[in-house]
């Protein structure tokens, strides 16, 4: 349905409906409608006239029509909800419907929907009840006869009705306004869907309602803090597309509605005036939803290195801790990195010395600990200060980090190496188990030599 500000009164009759005013100083000019072809018995001429009156350069809904048109240069003030003619209260679906139709179709520009919107006014507000009767010819008590000029008036206008009536009663109020913030974590910088529905008494959307919105700490995609949205024309929600610029995001939405009852003025304080209704049957419908957006998460990617080679180093032990080396690291979620074990998280680095750490919470100080000295790099390693890199963390970036391992000392080799000229010669030592004739003479005088001096002495000693 198309949706316009609704910006007219509709006049109708209330707890007293009086005859013409004589003093009346000047009469309504016929804004847009139909004539009946006829007029009914007893009934003020002008009458037959169903359709709106220009009043204070507004279209206005006469329903009393004992008087040929509003005062056209008085004012009005607010009074009581609308009631009969007979001074009854209007049952509340009738009420729900004549709010439904000013807020709807007091702004129409067709003269078929405006000659229907006077005569359900006049149907539901002057129906014959108690002293307010057909046959009467005091204008005061005069009921409007619905079956008279459903007879008279144009066919277009009795397609209105039908349509008007049915509208009514399918989309009047009372509404209720909702907004809904999206289920999935909100991100700054990055765009989220949020929802606001106007739902009808029935528990079913409205179809092609405007929205005005606001925000705060979020915009549009164009920069804007607010801007309007409809919902579908299927009553679907309307949506929201924004970007989180805080930590708090948030929409306010406000929505014209049907009001539960039609309000009554009175033009002129005397008693040979006609009541009046005005856009009372407007009210606004406010509805709010709010969030908690983070930063985008980051990354940490760390290379383990050989400090003389630069060769990476795999299978290297590495805990994911906060500044103090010792807490664990927040996740995006802000829940604890930690293992099985409850621990700070420890990883180990892949066949090309990297390790990667995604999904954590930014801004955050994050370092990577050794937790053992890898084979070959033990001579270096204090567990009282283990290796360690860190870092700060920026939203959605990747921080890369760098740690160096000190290779063990050289061992001195058993063999001398020797040469310059691209070979490696070796010196040995130089050992013959062959026994030759001369050299076991040699061996035997020397025997025989020692053993003569042994006793030499020995006899000297005696």
């Amino acid at each position: 349905m198309g949706w316009k500000r609704l910006a007219a009164v509709a006049v109708v009759s209330g707890l007293a409906l009086l005859t013409v005013p004589a003093t009346a100083t000047a009469v309504g000019v016929k804004g847009i409608g139909h004539n009946a072809s006829g007029l009914q018995p007893n009934a003020t001429p002008g009458s037959e006239w169903h359709g709106s009156y220009v009043w204070q350069d507004k279209h206005v809904w006469c329903v009393q029509y004992a008087l040929p048109a509003p005062d056209s240069n008085v004012g009005y003030k607010e009074g009581d909800a609308l009631r009969t003619k007979a001074g009854k209260d209007l049952a509340p679906d009738i009420a729900a419907n004549i709010s439904y139709l000013l807020l709807r179709y007091s702004t129409t520009k067709s003269a078929e929907e405006a000659a229907a919107l006077a005569h359900l006014l006049h149907s539901w507000t002057s129906a014959p009840d108690g002293a307010v009767r057909l046959d009467t010819t005091d204008p005061k008590f005069l009921a409007y006869d619905a079956a008279f000029y459903a007879a008279r008036l144009p066919q277009p206008v009795l397609d209105a009705v039908a349509r008007l009536k049915a509208d009514a009663e399918a989309n009047r109020g009372p509404w209720a306004l909702s907004a809904t913030a999206p289920k999935e974590p909100l991100v700054i910088g990055t765009e989220s869907t949020w929802t606001v529905s106007l739902l009808k008494a029935d528990k079913k959307g409205v179809t092609n309602a405007p929205i005005d919105f606001t925000l705060t700490d979020a915009k549009l995609a164009d920069g804007s803090t607010s801007g309007k949205a409809t919902t579908g024309p299927d009553g679907s929600p309307a949506t929201i597309k924004l970007v989180a610029t805080g930590p708090k995001p948030s929409i306010a939405a406000v929505a014209d509605s049907p009001a539960d009852r039609p309000v009554v003025h009175f033009p002129i304080q005397t008693e040979n005036m006609q009541r009046m209704v005005t856009t009372g049957g407007e009210k606004k419908l406010k509805a709010a939803a709010a969030g908690q957006a983070k930063t985008a998460p980051g990354a940490v990617k760390i290379t383990k290195i050989d400090s003389e080679t630069k060769r990476a180093i795999a299978g290297v032990a590495l805990r994911v801790t906060t500044k103090d080396q010792t807490s664990a690291a927040k996740k995006q979620d802000d829940t604890d990195l930690v293992g099985t074990d409850g621990k700070p998280l420890v990883l180990q680095t892949g066949p090309d010395g990297t390790v990667e750490v995604p999904d954590l919470r930014t801004p955050q100080e994050i370092c990577l600990v050794e937790v053992a000295a890898p084979k070959g790099y033990e001579e270096f390693f204090d567990p009282k200060a283990p290796p360690a890199a860190c870092g700060t963390l920026a939203a959605g970036q990747t921080l890369a980090l760098e740690l160096v391992n000190k290779p063990n000392k050289p061992v001195v080799p058993s063999t001398i190496p020797a040469g310059a000229d691209g070979r490696t010669p070796v010196a040995t030592a130089s050992f013959d188990t062959q026994l030759r004739p001369g050299v076991m003479l040699g061996v035997g005088g020397l025997v025989l030599l020692g053993a003569a001096l042994a006793g030499f002495l020995v006899w000297r000693r005696q």
